[in-house]
């Protein structure tokens, strides 16, 4: 998790199971009770907040297309298209994150992927997500 810029409280990826740089990764999330955004969302029927699932989708996409060994290179959201939600994900619930690389512009570092969350084998969050590679 050293690659990805991002910390305590929005570091949204607790590890990378599968690694193909350039092409894909596949990332573990596990969501509980304790993660910050429960107390407000929603008290009485705690949810993953959709947005937090989309940047989560974002992290492992960054983690895709970085290099490991040349870190000084960061990635920036530029587009979500096409996102749906289909299931709550809820404390307790595993998140496996999946992202592969659609097509990259690396003339102007312009990355499209296919990004999909599941818990367990439920489809919960789809997207078509943008990165800019840059410094």
């Amino acid at each position: 998790m050293k690659i990805l810029p991002h910390r305590y409280p929005f570091l949204l990826v607790d590890r990378i199971v599968k690694y193909e740089q350039g092409k894909e990764a596949v990332g573990l999330k596990n969501v509980t009770i304790n993660d910050n955004f429960f107390p407000g969302h929603f008290p009485a029927r705690p949810i993953m907040p959709g947005v937090l699932i989309v940047e989560a989708l974002a992290q492992v996409g960054g983690i895709a297309l970085m290099d490991p060994d040349d870190p000084k290179e960061n990635f920036f959201f530029g587009g979500i298209d096409g996102c749906k939600f289909r299931k709550p994900v809820v404390p307790g619930d595993t998140l496996m994150l999946k992202v592969a690389l659609k097509k990259m512009n690396k003339r102007f570092g312009v990355a499209k992927t296919t990004a999909q969350a599941f818990v367990g084998e439920d489809l919960v969050c789809e997207a078509e997500l943008t990165l800019y590679m840059g410094n």
